[in-house]
């Protein structure tokens, strides 16, 4: 296969897999992310470099948002919502997060492939991605994709139809939202 014939068979499974996330879910994190004080992303490995371009369209619009881990991040409070995004939802630094944030009294929302794992056990609310897992000897879904490419792709144009919505519910738009961009670079 060449180059361009693995990216449209790629763009094939976005397609399949997004087809299939709960729009009610979606909206779920939407809503929670309005009522949120503040909001917390973390992921691990790739998934923790898509929550940082999620926490950046989020400070776009406004929202006081932050990535776990940052020198710049601020506390959890009570009306704050941690956004955990993971695979696996088994990524042992990220379960302790999640149960920090239980203690804390904030809303923990995971974003994963299962729900029913540690940290989607922990959460109050879940977003199903469908995806394979790293290690697909045992999934059911199938991707030609490596490791957890699918769910990664999945999870940044998840957070970006995310970004999306949550824009028209405020009525911004690139405009409006561009006036938070760097200025400094």
């Amino acid at each position: 296969m060449q180059t361009t014939q693995y990216l449209n068979e790629i763009i094939q499974e976005l397609q399949y897999t997004s087809s299939l996330i709960s729009d009610e879910d979606a909206e779920k994190l939407v809503n929670t992310i309005f009522e949120s004080k503040k909001v917390f992303v973390v992921g691990a490995g790739r998934s923790g470099f898509m929550a940082k371009s999620f926490a950046m369209r989020l400070m776009h619009m406004g929202v006081d948002a932050y990535v776990v881990g940052e020198t710049v991040t601020a506390n959890m409070d009570k009306q704050d919502l941690l956004i955990i995004g993971s695979g696996s939802g088994e990524t042992k630094g990220l379960v302790s997060m999640a149960e920090k944030a239980r203690k804390i009294g904030g809303t923990v929302a995971a974003v994963t492939i299962f729900p029913n794992s540690t940290i989607g056990k922990l959460a109050d609310f879940t977003v199903k991605l469908p995806g394979a897992p790293k290690d697909q000897s045992e999934s059911e879904f199938k991707t030609i994709q490596p490791m957890g490419s699918l769910f990664e792709q999945t999870l940044l144009l998840f957070y970006d139809a995310v970004i999306l919505r949550f824009m028209n519910k405020q009525g911004l738009n690139s405009y409006t939202m561009y006036g938070k961009h760097a200025n400094l670079e």
